[in-house]
């Protein structure tokens, strides 16, 4: 395995801008759904580091344990809200946007549930977490254990 940079140390004042970018729209929508698009995504990018921090932010915030196994396949089970539903549906598709655009119907679901200024900071939020996701997997950033006191 070739060491790869540590982007945190490379380019501190970029990450740390990232960061206040992230936190500047982390107050736009409910933390729980926050954190099931966070978790959505990753899901999608196959990021560990993030699904185990997102995992153990969701679990910390109230979030049901059932619900975070069944995140993979929402579309199959009734126990998200049409709100998650659409927000979740928004995520995975801005999340593969080469291959799976932004349908107008997809678009009038999450227009049925969140107003502009929502739709605006869900979408940076999934534009934020899949930043992360690439400088997880791009840099092999691995802490994916450490969130629920697990050595490596």
């Amino acid at each position: 395995m070739t060491r790869r940079a540590n982007p945190f140390l490379a380019a501190p004042k970029a990450v740390q801008a990232w960061m206040d970018f992230g936190q500047s729209i982390s107050d736009g929508l409910e933390h729980s759904l926050a954190e099931l698009v966070k978790m959505r995504a990753s899901q999608i990018n196959g990021c560990a580091n993030c699904l185990a921090m997102h995992g153990a932010d969701a679990r910390k915030a109230g979030e049901a344990e059932h619900r975070l196994w069944l995140l993979a396949a929402w579309r199959e089970t009734k126990v998200f809200t049409a709100r998650e539903r659409a927000a979740l549906a928004w995520t995975e598709h801005l999340t593969q946007v080469a291959d799976a655009r932004a349908p107008d119907e997809v678009y009038a679901d999450l227009a049925a549930q969140f107003t502009p200024e929502e739709q605006t900071v869900l979408t940076l939020q999934i534009v934020a977490i899949n930043g992360w996701n690439r400088l997880a997997i791009g840099f092999e950033i691995d802490n994916a254990l450490k969130p629920l006191g697990v050595a490596a």
